[in-house]
């Protein structure tokens, strides 16, 4: 925790630094902006999120527990309330967008011992909201500078009723946030390399463009989506 904190102090200071050369003649309302951003990412406690991370749901037998990742990580202001139910153990992601210097919530469990290796698919059963959420897997380094993350769209209904929808791991895109990536770079998807899953709501689809107000929304809102169950699928035919 001590060196994620002082490496965020150290890229808060530089992005200070940065701006006001850049920025002299800009308004006194600007400059505090950019400072209370800075402060909100200085502040942000990643670590303490992962120690209090919630267990809800099973991949085969493994036991996951959720951890929250907001923009606060990069000094926006959206939250996440995540929950598990007692009753169903259904997974509850909900909470509060807000698209001033930031515009993403998610959600993240460790896979100890990954994917099964003959797994092609992720099946989720869900109700959601409306909006397009996305599944995330990555190998659990996700936090390193230039680490991959894969991705898929997970459109909702409004009307709240339970969908199951089947992602083929072969139609995840690779994506290492707002940095572009070389696709001759990036090695294929192994399944049983997928230490981590995910799922979030953000600003951007998985092929990087916008996610529309329709399915996202603008300015300051909630969302809410339950995640009933988490299966790996080795066949289609079923």
């Amino acid at each position: 925790m001590v060196q994620n904190t002082s490496l965020r102090n150290i890229v808060s200071t530089l992005l200070i630094a940065y701006y006001l050369l850049n920025n002299r003649t800009s308004s006194v309302f600007a400059n505090a902006t950019m400072f209370r951003q800075a402060f909100r990412m200085i502040k942000y406690d990643r670590a303490s999120n992962e120690r209090n991370a919630i267990p809800a749901l099973n991949i085969m037998d493994t036991a996951l527990s959720w951890y929250r990742l907001d923009d606060g990580v990069m000094g926006g202001q959206s939250q996440t309330t995540h929950s598990s139910s007692q009753e169903t153990g259904a997974l509850d992601f909900k909470g509060e967008i807000n698209t001033s210097g930031g515009g993403f919530t998610s959600i993240r469990s460790k896979i100890a011992n990954g994917l099964p290796a003959d797994a092609i698919a992720i099946r989720l059963t869900l109700t959601g909201d409306g909006k397009t959420y996305k599944l995330m897997l990555s190998d659990g380094s996700a936090s390193r500078m230039g680490s991959i993350s894969w991705q898929a769209d997970i459109p909702t209904e409004a009307d709240g009723r339970e969908q199951t929808v089947t992602i083929r791991l072969s139609d995840l895109k690779p994506s290492s946030g707002p940095r572009k990536i070389n696709l001759a770079d990036v090695k294929p998807l192994i399944a049983a390399e997928m230490k981590e899953i995910g799922v979030m709501l953000s600003l951007k689809l998985s092929d990087g463009s916008d996610n529309p107000k329709e399915t996202f929304g603008e300015g300051i809102f909630d969302f809410t989506l339950k995640v009933l169950s988490i299966e790996p699928v080795s066949s289609l035919d079923n």
